[in-house]
């Protein structure tokens, strides 16, 4: 993964309005290369929302997302983005392999192949396996996965650490700190506090 000078990601004067309820209004950050935003806040609070606007989903409804200086619809955001969210967003019918080779035709090669990726998420030797026959932390595991074999610099994650165990949950966090480490930038939602050591963690609580 190509870290050029520059890279951020930028939210300006963001404001979200569902069901004529102000979720959150006047909000910015700003993410460099090997951080994390994290947001928090009780369910309804504009979390998910947020997410969306930040992935282009939905536009907010005052303010702008910047990606390097330009509006994101403006610039190449969408092919360094990728986003898991509480779907785990992989296709039951097929197996573990035929999953993994269809996101990797969809992007662009990351530094992982395919085998060495189930190695990291433990999923080696379930290749032929087909998804509907996984566990829900197999899911979500295979989910992550995704991100590991295609190159991408933000990952946007809704509640990552959702049906996994406690083995799980230090995997995903070891995962994200090795992504940041390379200079990557993660924006996720989670109910769990996360532990990422020696990474620099920005929180924004919605109320």
């Amino acid at each position: 993964m190509e870290i050029k000078p520059g890279y951020r990601l930028e939210g300006d004067d963001l404001s979200c309005i569902r069901d004529d309820r102000v979720l959150f209004e006047e909000l910015a950050f700003e993410l460099v290369p090997g951080q994390v935003l994290l947001l928090e806040g009780k369910n309804g609070s504009g979390k998910t929302s947020l997410l969306r606007i930040l992935c282009g989903f939905r536009e907010p409804d005052t303010g702008q997302v910047y990606w390097c200086g330009d509006a994101i619809n403006d610039s190449q955001y969408y092919a360094d983005m990728a986003y898991v969210g509480h779907l785990d967003g992989v296709k039951k019918e097929l197996t573990v392999l035929e999953n993994l080779k269809v996101s990797l035709a969809l992007g662009r090669p990351g530094q992982y192949s395919i085998q060495q990726a189930l190695n990291k998420v433990h999923l080696v030797n379930y290749e032929d396996v087909l998804v509907q026959a996984l566990s829900a932390g197999q899911k979500r595991r295979l989910s992550l996965a995704r991100l590991l074999i295609t190159q991408n610099i933000v990952w946007i994650l809704d509640e990552p650490f959702t049906s996994l165990d406690k083995q799980g949950i230090m995997l995903i966090e070891s995962l994200m700190s090795e992504h940041c480490a390379k200079g990557g930038m993660i924006v996720l939602t989670s109910h769990h506090d996360i532990d990422l050591h020696g990474v620099d963690v920005q929180r924004i609580n919605l109320p």
